[in-house]
């Protein structure tokens, strides 16, 4: 398996000012490492503008993967949503429902995340809420199969095939 570069943003203006210390970042660092992939970040941002420019940068840095933690919610600040779309090509909607999905098993406000994900080139960006909790769900959802499949479809690898399908036997598109 090739390794899949991954970064972590963290859209938080009270980790950005030094207010606390951001705790969903290095829970994604430790999930992603332990998962095979070369993990950087934490880089901890002020959410708006600053989140945008981390962005472009990781693509034009060509990471496979950006997940950015923070800045999903509902005040007037909460904008990672609209800075990635800013940055996307098109978007990927399954991945932020299975998301919401996972953390609503354990809370209703896992619905009040505004979190989006989509492709920029070749780098899939994904938002999760900014806490240790949503952090842990998301790991659920991203896990090392499901990325590597996704990073091979955004190369425009092919879709693996059971090996009953492969030979003839049946199978679905």
């Amino acid at each position: 398996m090739t390794s899949i570069s991954a970064l972590i943003v963290v859209a938080s203006n009270r980790a950005a000012d030094g207010v606390y210390e951001d705790t969903s970042g290095p829970v994604l660092v430790q999930g992603f490492a332990a998962a095979g992939f070369g993990v950087a970040g934490p880089v901890v941002v002020h959410d708006g503008g600053e989140v945008e420019q981390a962005l472009r940068d990781a693509v034009d840095d060509g990471f496979d993967l950006v997940v950015t933690t923070g800045g999903t919610g509902l005040t007037s600040l909460d904008l990672t949503p609209e800075m990635t779309r800013r940055v996307i090509d098109r978007e990927v909607p399954g991945i932020s429902e299975a998301i919401r999905a996972a953390g609503l098993a354990k809370t209703p406000f896992a619905a009040l995340s505004r979190g989006t994900a989509g492709v920029a080139g070749t780098t899939l960006i994904v938002n999760i809420a900014g806490s240790k909790g949503a952090a842990q769900d998301a790991l659920t959802v991203l896990t090392a199969e499901f990325l590597t499949h996704a990073v091979s479809q955004l190369k425009d690898g092919d879709h693996p095939r059971p090996e009953t399908e492969a030979a003839g036997h049946g199978g679905s598109a």
